[in-house]
């Protein structure tokens, strides 16, 4: 074992060989996900002493699709052998093309979405060879670039056999390794091979006709020992036999004392699903050691942050500088109220600064209760922010800004919200005026300094399904075989041009239905029509699309919402409710996080919306949100499936963008 302490999740966990490969490393294994019951009891079994806080805490999930990415604790190293089985001969090869119950193929994407919300130091996949060449390498050049450029990680990849290291089978499998923040001068190397700890006589205990094993497989027991297909039988000490849980357990690298409480056949099974115990522990150690080393060369490195982070601590030091928060009208207009500003923080920072006067401020440690005093206007002013401003706006990606170093060893920080997107509150100050008096208020925040900011990202829970009536299934291939620069408006015309009927099911997550019924009991319908109208007559203002609908009256006849004005309120509070209560994939109990929104205008300009002029708000939000149309790959939407009941679905995504 090393002396590295890092944690790590198992995902797709099946017995643990990441597990016990990971723990051997030092690693502390803080949540594990694993939906097969049987696989479930041998995984506590084995780690209920090793890792108990996982069965005493409820980490030991069984289906990580109803898990909320940002309720999963913090961790180092993602490690994840995600279903093969799409990607595999044994499986027909249908990748991301998997049926939609089981979405085998698609969990891939439910990795991502924990990627980007958790952002680790590192990720370990696993798969099968054949995931490399699948659909003419088009599978595997979606999971690279959706990790590189979408989450902005290193891609490392390469074929690996369990005999490569140490282990006497052939058990071809793809690994895959990415670091955060590695930069450009990218040197991880996976490990050189290993000669065999033991060969296939050892592990049956006689003269073996071969020193390495086949692969361990899931079904097909029982060919011949001549058969190609054989994978089981060997010939020892000139006696065939046939490989039990016992030998099994040896060519995939797990101990002795490594017990099933299953039936034989099911241990057999596990071990089949399993990774090589030694190959994911020779590559996890050179993964461990060079992400010790990026984290030495991180910590001695200048900062970078991406547009939000960097609008974020300008807003911070903005505050503090100017002392006033002017409210806003709908079109981001500065009003004659405004807002003093006394005290600036947020629920991540243990600093507080309150202000003293014009020119200082006095920084305040929430835990140890140290107190100092800077004066703000030695180290910003109009000069200084205008240039923050200029470089922001100029620079891509994640970047250094030299000017800011000083400002930051002043303040004693140099991020604000950390880059946890499950917050609405990303700053607290206490303001007053003449209407109100107010400590530790909430403001979120956007930035138009970038890209135009999002008030409702896409995912798997922002999924919405129809379901086809009136279209032959031998229409499904033809028809999502369209691919357009508008395929999903093309899809949608072409299901209707052959007889398809499109009837409104619900939201693919139970949680986002409850979360729209909380805000209106008839929002669940109204979002589908909305959908319906934005992915078929591509029209994208929020505003523009109500127009229509009301002129349509279809959806008035089938739920009788009231006149136009009684709509237009049902949006308006569905959008003040986003941007400041609900996340689409976690129940919300009705009570805003924030009571307000800062606006970081394209000019560097900040105003604010506030709950006192809720009108204002409601207006521009209505008057400027759009809908955006999100990967249909990455969030599963966009084609026709079929369910077990034999009928043909569809599914669109709900994404909402100022």
């Amino acid at each position: 074992m090393t002396n590295n302490k890092f944690t790590f999740i198992d995902l797709f966990a099946g017995i643990g060989g990441f597990h016990l490969a990971m723990h051997r490393l030092g690693g502390e294994c803080v949540f594990a996900s694993e939906i097969d019951k049987e696989a479930r009891k041998t995984y506590e079994y084995n780690y209920k002493n090793i890792s108990p806080a996982l069965f005493d805490n409820g980490l030991f999930n069984d289906d990580i699709r109803q898990v909320m990415p940002h309720d999963i604790p913090d961790f180092d190293v993602l490690c994840a052998g995600f279903p093969c089985q799409p990607f595999s001969q044994a499986g027909y090869k249908r990748g991301f093309n998997d049926n939609h119950h089981s979405e085998r193929g698609n969990l891939f994407f439910n990795i991502v979405d924990i990627i980007e919300a958790k952002q680790p130091k590192a990720f370990f996949l696993e798969n099968v060879r054949g995931l490399v060449n699948h659909d003419s390498g088009r599978t595997f050049k979606i999971i690279r670039d959706t990790l590189e450029h979408e989450l902005g990680y290193s891609f490392y990849f390469k074929i690996v056999k369990a005999s490569d290291y140490g282990l006497p089978q052939l058990r071809p499998r793809v690994f895959m390794v990415g670091f955060k923040n590695e930069g450009l001068l990218r040197s991880f190397n996976f490990p050189v091979h290993t000669p065999l700890k033991f060969t296939m006589s050892d592990v049956w205990g006689g003269q073996c006709s071969r020193d390495i094993g086949f692969t361990l497989r899931v079904g097909g027991r029982g060919s011949p020992i001549d058969d190609r297909r054989n994978w089981d039988a060997y010939l020892v000490d000139n006696v065939v036999r046939k490989l039990s849980y016992i030998e099994a357990r040896k060519m995939q690298g797990f101990p002795d004392d490594f017990h099933f409480p299953v039936a034989n056949t099911q241990a057999v099974k596990q071990l089949g699903n399993s990774v090589a115990v030694d190959a994911v522990e020779t590559v996890g150690r050179n993964l461990i050691s060079y992400m010790n080393t990026l984290n030495t060369k991180n910590n001695t490195m200048k900062i970078t942050h991406n547009k939000g982070e960097w609008s974020e601590l300008l807003l911070f030091i903005k505050l503090l500088a100017e002392q006033q928060l002017f409210l806003a009208d709908s079109n981001l207009n500065p009003k004659t109220d405004f807002f003093n500003i006394h005290k600036v923080s947020t629920k991540n920072l243990d600093l507080e600064f309150f202000i003293l006067n014009k020119s200082s401020v006095e920084i305040s440690h929430k835990i140890t209760g140290e107190k100092r005093t800077i004066i703000i206007s030695d180290i910003i002013n109009e000069s200084i922010l205008q240039k923050l401003i200029d470089e922001i706006k100029s620079k891509q990606g994640t970047f250094e800004l030299a000017s800011f170093s000083v400002i930051q060893d002043a303040l004693g920080f140099n991020i604000v919200k950390g880059g946890n997107s499950s917050q609405k509150a990303d700053i607290l100050l206490d303001i007053s005026n003449q209407e109100i008096n107010k400590y530790d208020e909430a403001f979120g925040i956007k930035s138009y300094l970038g890209a135009k900011p999002t008030l409702l990202n896409a995912s798997g829970n922002t999924n919405f399904i129809f379901k086809i009536e009136q279209l032959s299934n031998e229409k499904m291939d033809e028809i999502n075989a369209i691919d357009t620069s508008t395929k999903l408006r093309d899809r949608i015309i072409s299901i209707e041009n052959n007889g398809g009927i499109f009837k409104y099911v619900g939201a693919e997550k139970e949680t986002m239905t409850y979360n729209l019924k909380m805000v209106d009991s008839l929002m669940p319908e109204i979002i589908a029509h909305v959908l319906y109208a934005f992915y078929k007559h591509r029209i994208s203002s929020i505003a523009k699309i109500i127009d229509f609908i009301h002129e349509q009256g279809e959806l008035n006849q089938q739920i009788n919402y009231g006149d136009k004005a009684a709509l237009i309120n049902k949006i308006q509070k569905l959008l003040v409710d986003v941007l400041l209560g609900f996340f689409a994939g976690s129940k919300w109990d009705g009570n805003y996080e924030a009571n307000g929104s800062i606006v970081i205008k394209n000019t560097g300009d900040c105003v604010a919306f506030h709950v006192i002029d809720l009108a204002s708000l409601k207006t521009y939000l209505y008057e400027h949100i759009k809908m955006d149309t999100p990967s249909t790959t990455r969030h599963r939407h966009g084609q026709l499936f079929v369910e077990k009941d034999g009928q043909l679905y569809f599914k669109l995504n709900l994404q909402l963008r100022f």
